[in-house]
């Protein structure tokens, strides 16, 4: 889930929760999802500069430093979550297991010019360095179990979550490009979804906070993330879903740790867009699930923005069909 804020990135991805996050599934066992995503995003010079620090490339003895320039990222990845949801409840709600992984590709650019005065032993001169920097990877991302519970109460539907993220993905803090983000992290909220089947109206909000270890590599320790994932659909049919979805991203706490060169460094950006889903049985058993949404980004801070397009399936078990009566049997 890693797209941290100590150079502009984050663990949670803002917008992987949508439409009908609440709801529960319609039978236990074992569900799978696929997950095509697809982010291109830029920055300016504060983010650039945040990037020149975690690389190295900030002689040790320069001040009043500056970067002016730029740094453009297009990132292709492919989710796949196995989900497993207990048929006994767990505080009166429906429990379940995720487990995510993530493989794809990061390809990376930075361009501009850094600089500062350079503290010599006759006095401090003028520094200016141009840096150009292109990076690609394609590698496994970090590995990110889940823990759900949901509840169901009519048309209101709530639920809890917890997850972390352990940092065996590919990550170098001496490279441009990374799919892991090299430390631990706990993400941890709550969500409610409205949805009223007879009309088919469908509203899904979900709030979470996410609480950085430092990173070993960086000695960076981001600062407490929030979050606030939303969707709103109109089903047109049982089977066709249009709507929009939205998210809010704004870290709360301040970067810290001793390689933290940037000051506090509170990253935010708000995304938008809309969204079409399409649900279909598959054979007597199964029920598929198609969704399409993108996000176009503004109001960021600290933070590369831009837009990003999620494609994902899933594949569930289907509501058990209601046994047919037994046809009375008469006697004179």
């Amino acid at each position: 889930m890693a797209r941290a804020d100590a150079d502009g990135v984050s663990f949670w991805i803002p917008g992987f929760f949508g439409s009908l996050a609440a709801v529960p599934a319609q039978a236990p066992g074992w569900s799978i999802t696929s997950t095509y995503y697809h982010d291109s995003v830029s920055a300016g010079g504060d983010v650039a500069l945040a990037k020149e620090f975690r690389l190295g490339r900030v002689p040790a003895n320069l001040s009043g430093v500056s970067f002016g320039g730029n740094i453009n990222a297009n990132v292709d990845l492919g989710f796949l979550y196995a989900t497993y949801t207990f048929a006994t409840p767990v505080l009166g709600a429906q429990a379940s297991v995720t487990f995510l992984g993530a493989y794809g590709a990061n390809s990376s650019s930075l361009a501009g010019t850094l600089s500062g005065q350079l503290a010599t032993p006759s006095g401090t001169t003028p520094f200016s360095r141009f840096d150009s920097i292109n990076s690609s990877i394609v590698a496994f991302g970090d590995a990110i179990p889940i823990f759900q519970l949901k509840w169901n109460a009519g048309v209101n539907n709530y639920m809890t979550y917890v997850t972390t993220n352990l940092p065996v993905g590919a990550y170098d803090s001496l490279r441009l490009a990374n799919l892991g983000i090299g430390f631990w992290a706990i993400d941890a909220g709550g969500g409610y979804t409205y949805f009223n089947e007879k009309a088919g109206h469908e509203f899904s909000a979900v709030l979470g906070f996410t609480y950085n270890f430092i990173n070993p590599a960086t000695q960076i320790q981001n600062g407490v993330d929030m979050h606030l994932d939303w969707g709103a659909s109109q089903f047109i049919t049982k089977q066709w879903q249009v709507g929009l979805v939205g998210y809010l991203y704004q870290q709360i706490g301040c970067d810290s740790g001793s390689g933290n060169h940037v000051g506090c460094f509170q990253s935010r950006v708000v995304g938008v867009g809309p969204q079409v889903g399409y649900i279909f049985p598959i054979g007597d058993k199964l029920q598929g699930y198609l969704n399409l949404k993108a996000y176009g980004e503004f109001a960021n801070e600290n933070r590369p923005a831009g837009w990003n397009l999620w494609l994902t399936f899933n594949l569930s078990p289907a509501a058990a069909t209601p046994p047919a009566p037994s046809r009375p049997m008469f006697t004179k």
